[in-house]
């Protein structure tokens, strides 16, 4: 069996920077276990795989080690290569996934993914958070993800954290947050307790950013840039229950997979 792949650096419109993720576009499903592993011999933070269904695709995302229920820069990057490379038909594709329907648009060269908001509330900032993190840490809100919110741009550039000690604490990963100096806000990403130490640029961690910072900055358009090493640009809108979360993609290889 030959299985063709490409992968996209997603959230950025040159190579090298923003996320990458694998993407297939299948025929119909493979065997749980074997896209695990083809996730684990790719060893990105995700490999998505979509099989079409209906008038729609059905999507699903692993990282090496397990597979999860939301990712956005995959998503990104799968409608990039159904649009680009596999010449889809309209301006929008409709997903479904673990998380319910998604859809993507593009528009003026930008990619705009429609997700669900995430829901957190506010917890306790516990002494072994701010070990963890090596940052005194302002507020936290818990959901799926652990969000902490620190003092500044600065702070969050210079999180150096103890990854064994994150992988124990509550949620998928710990996301860091905090007012941006050129955008309303920046942020990175830690989830060492599912394979991925840092995630270089995270859609669906937008989806609890988002409302956050609406709400504190009293606005619903917001700008956002993910500081890792490799960086990404995210142009994010609440919108009611759903956020909208625009970026750009590029083609940075291919090839095929033979079973």
């Amino acid at each position: 069996m030959h299985l063709e792949f490409h992968q996209i650096d997603a959230f950025t419109d040159r190579p090298f920077s923003g996320n990458p993720a694998v993407v297939y576009r299948l025929d119909a499903w493979l065997a749980d276990g074997l896209m695990q592993q083809i996730a684990a011999e790719h060893n990105q933070a995700e490999t998505a795989f979509v099989v079409r269904e209906g008038a729609g695709w059905h999507i699903r995302w692993f990282t090496p080690t397990v597979e999860m229920p939301l990712c956005g820069h995959a998503t990104l990057a799968s409608a990039y290569a159904l649009f680009e490379l596999y010449d889809e038909p309209g301006e929008r594709l409709d997903f479904s996934c673990l998380s319910g329907a998604l859809s993507v648009s593009r528009d003026n060269g930008r990619l705009i993914l429609d997700f669900p908001l995430a829901q957190a509330s506010e917890t306790v900032v516990s002494i072994e958070l701010e070990q963890a993190l090596g940052q005194p840490v302002l507020a936290a809100l818990q959901g799926n993800e652990l969000l902490a919110v620190l003092e500044s741009e600065q702070a969050v550039r210079a999180c150096q954290p103890d990854m064994k000690a994150l992988a124990k604490l509550p949620g998928l990963g710990v996301i860091v947050t905090a007012p941006g100096l050129k955008h309303d806000f920046v942020s990175r990403y830690f989830a060492p307790g599912i394979g991925i130490d840092e995630d270089p640029v995270t859609g669906s961690t937008h989806c609890l950013l988002t409302p956050y910072w609406a709400a504190r900055l009293g606005k619903n358009e917001l700008s956002a840039f993910q500081c890792s090493a490799r960086g990404g640009e995210l142009h994010c809108r609440l919108d009611g229950e759903r956020v909208k979360i625009a970026g750009q993609a590029v083609l940075v290889t291919g090839g095929t997979l033979f079973l």
